[in-house]
């Protein structure tokens, strides 16, 4: 027979490629795009060798003069404003004759004052801030983070969208967000035309359920200043800032013009930073040759010097580019610690997928979950990931659980808490039925009650039926032509009914009037407390310093709605013990002559406390296929309650010992089984039945087979465990932890084994 000939396989080598590597190529994470390291193109984390020497130059006069090897006559459109506006020169000649490791120690120190490294870094040139930041390693980067963040109380910010640009579904999901505990909301729009309304719906759907949350909506700079200035949003971020002249120059835009921008936001009351990110500048084709993270502190030290309030960054839209070097995700983390040192607040990226693998995902984000930071995510995707119009984030929708369990498992605060269903569903039906009510008051739209009734119970824009995308667009259309904003959808809530958010919104106006959401890494709480650099400063210095989780917030975040306690596993036995069988006491047990006999021994709290394996199997089933087994082999069983322990190996031998033919089966509460006998030591058995969620009454049938068989002196095939890909222990070891209690509580230390009759 002929074989057929194999495909050619991607590395050229011939023959057949070994199962192991055929596996691995299935995992997810062969997916993603890794990237060999290449200075010319500007694929390199840290220290390309086209980076230039830190180095600086001051003039009587106080002006730079020579900045990272250039001099003044050659400065580009981004060294000329640095060197005018981001280097503190009363202190650039004492920072960047530090030596490199004195200068990294100092950053990470805790008994070093905050207050020192960033005057110290304000002098810093960008190559240098770069090149020290560099010699950190991953642990002593979270240190110094930890040490560095702005603000002492850590924050989280939510992507809010969906396809369809439903505002009943963007009020009802941002209103999500915010009983989750995230603090900033922002949303897009797959079609332009549309971003009026999805603004109103999110500044509505922000404020139900708690006051403070801010909102933007990111689109293109002028319409969102536009919508800024009308009080629908409340900050912006999307400013965005890149490190090498042609880049800024493609996009027509060059670091005046951003400040001009920033400029504008501010003189309205409205907070707002800018964006960078590792790898934008490879992507666009002109890093110059330059390391991913040189550029970046340039980036940041632009923001600095515009005199934005932070910036975004460490993992945006080119996050998937740092990644994929060797070092990028350390240097994505590293960005963070860039805007730290200049003092700005950090909104730290996780706004992108940065890879298919959830183990690279996750390692990307712990790190800065411990460390802490102003925003730990500059866009957690608190919609489903299909829903979310900015691309899937690092954690979507589908990921809140897994992360109010990190957050539970470190013991760390990352800015959410847990919420029970029915807070959901009412927060939703509310934020859905305002702006439902803003909308026929302003004249907008008829949404309907079907339509409210359905987004409430939506997990996203798929659930809904289709929706007219020019109710939307019409809607969006009046809100620009009759100049709808802030003060209009106050008094439309007022006279619907919602005075409550009314006044939230409202509030969200004043405070741009007063203007103290302007200070650094400033927040709303929710009692509409302003959490800034001056009200709230970090003030970290070691161990029993800086912010502490509290014993309530820790309670807050303990309070999963996954946790099971004691009282409700029993709850659950209690309910499995409908239309139970019972096991009735016959007096001692007492060794057995008959070489028929095969003894099976019952654990304390079986079919006492207990009446439901762990798998769910009720534990009369589990004995009746036990001794159905049995008695096709003509064998004789009797049954015994093991009261001294509840060791398996001991209750087996116990009632091997009992058996006239020396062999027993011991069965627990949870439903691990084995058969013993009498010579062998306890921790030695014939067959062992170790994985109790996995066994079937078809196996508990086949244990008391071949008991029965091992009574008559024959060899069985035994049966194996199965196998099994699941997180077994993760699974089910909480809940055999209780029964185990119940079993010890059950427990007659000395007690004798007694005889049992089964009966109904």
């Amino acid at each position: 027979m002929t074989e057929e000939p194999q495909a050619p396989r991607a590395d050229g080598d011939a023959g057949p490629i070994l199962g192991r590597f055929a596996g691995l190529d299935r995992r997810p994470l062969n997916l993603d795009g890794l990237s060999q390291e290449d200075d010319d193109a500007g694929l390199v984390a840290f220290e390309s060798r086209h980076d230039p020497e830190p180095s600086i130059e001051i003039d009587d006069d106080g002006r730079v003069v020579l900045l990272d090897g250039v001099p003044a006559g050659r400065f580009d459109v981004i060294d000329s404003y640095i060197a005018g506006h981001g280097i503190d020169t009363a202190v650039a000649v004492e920072a960047n004759s530090l030596p490199d490791l004195e200068l990294a120690r100092l950053i990470v120190d805790p008994a070093t004052p905050r207050e020192v490294v960033v005057r110290l870094a304000g002098g810093a040139t960008p190559a240098k801030l770069a090149r020290v930041v560099a010699r950190l390693r991953p642990v002593e980067l979270q240190m110094a983070i930890a040490k560095m963040r702005v603000r002492r109380t850590p924050s989280i910010q939510a992507h809010v969208t969906n396809l369809l640009d439903d505002p009943l579904l963007l009020a009802a999901d941002a209103a999500t967000a915010v009983a989750f505990g995230f603090r900033e909301l922002e949303t897009t729009v797959p079609v332009l035309g549309d971003a009026p309304s999805n603004a109103l719906a999110v500044l509505i759907g922000s404020q139900v359920g708690a006051a403070g949350a801010l909102t933007q909506c990111s689109i293109e700079e002028a319409l969102e200043l536009e919508l800024g200035l009308r009080g629908l949003t409340t900050y912006a971020e999307t400013v965005s800032l890149y490190g090498t002249e042609r880049v800024f120059v493609d996009g027509d835009d060059t670091p005046w013009s951003k400040a001009f921008l920033c400029s504008a936001y501010a003189s309205r009351g409205l907070k707002m930073r800018v964006t960078s990110g590792g790898g934008a500048e490879a992507l666009m084709g002109a890093a110059e040759g330059k390391s991913m993270f040189y550029l970046e502190s340039r980036c940041v030290a632009l923001a600095r010097a515009m005199g934005a309030q932070g910036v975004q960054n460490g993992g945006i839209d080119a996050a998937s580019v740092a990644g994929s070097v060797p070092g990028g995700m350390r240097e994505l983390l590293a960005e963070n610690l860039l805007v730290m040192l200049r003092d700005l607040e950090s909104c730290s990226g996780n706004d992108a997928l940065v890879s298919e693998s959830d183990i690279r995902r996750t390692a990307h984000t712990v790190p800065l979950l411990l460390a802490g930071s102003d925003f730990l995510f500059s866009g957690f995707g608190s919609v489903v990931r299909y829903d979310n119009m900015f691309g899937p984030s690092n954690f979507n929708g589908e990921d809140l659980d897994d992360y109010l369990v990190l957050q539970r498992d470190w013991g760390v605060d990352g800015g959410l808490r847990p919420v029970t269903e029915a807070r959901l569903r009412e927060v939703r039906e509310r934020a859905a039925k305002a702006v439902q009510a803003v909308y026929r008051e302003l004249g907008l739209a008829d949404l309907t009650d079907e339509r409210v009734a359905e987004v409430v119970l939506a997990e996203g824009s798929r659930d809904l039926s289709p929706l007219d995308p020019t109710i939307v667009l019409e809607a969006a259309d009046a809100i620009q032509e009759r100049e709808l904003g802030i003060l209009d959808v106050v008094r439309a809530l007022e006279h619907a009914g919602f005075r409550e958010e009314a006044e939230r919104v409202l509030a969200m106006g004043r405070a741009r009037v007063a203007g103290d959401y302007l200070q650094t890494a400033a927040i709303f709480d929710e009692q509409m407390h302003v959490l800034s650099k001056i009200t709230d400063p970090n003030d970290y210095q070691g161990p029993g310093t800086g912010y502490e989780v509290t014993p309530a917030r820790r309670l807050e975040m303990a309070n999963i709605r996954q946790q099971r306690s004691r009282q409700d596993l029993l709850q659950r036995q209690a309910a499995g013990a409908a239309g139970r069988f019972r096991l009735v006491e016959r007096g001692a047990a007492e060794p057995g002559v008959d070489p028929r006999e095969v003894c099976v021994g019952v654990s304390p709290a079986l079919a006492t406390r207990l009446w439901l394996t762990i798998s769910g199997l009720p534990v009369g089933e589990a004995l009746r296929q036990i001794l159905a087994g049995l008695e096709e082999e003509g064998c004789l069983a009797r049954l015994v309650r093991v009261r001294a322990t509840i060791d398996l190996g001991m209750i087996g031998l116990t009632a091997a010992r009992l058996a006239g033919s020396g062999i027993g089966i011991g069965l627990q509460a949870k439903g691990t089984a084995l058969i013993h006998r009498r010579d062998l030591p306890p921790l030695a058995c014939l067959e062992l039945y170790s994985i109790a969620p996995l066994v079937t009454k078809q196996m508990y049938r086949a244990l008391g087979t071949n008991a029965g068989r091992h009574a008559k002196g024959l060899r069985p095939v035994p049966v194996r465990n199965p196998s099994t890909e699941q997180a077994i222990e993760a699974r089910y070891h909480a809940e055999v932890v209780a029964m185990v209690a119940v079993e010890r509580d059950e427990c007659l230390p000395g007690a004798p084994p007694v005889e049992l009759e089964m009966s109904r």
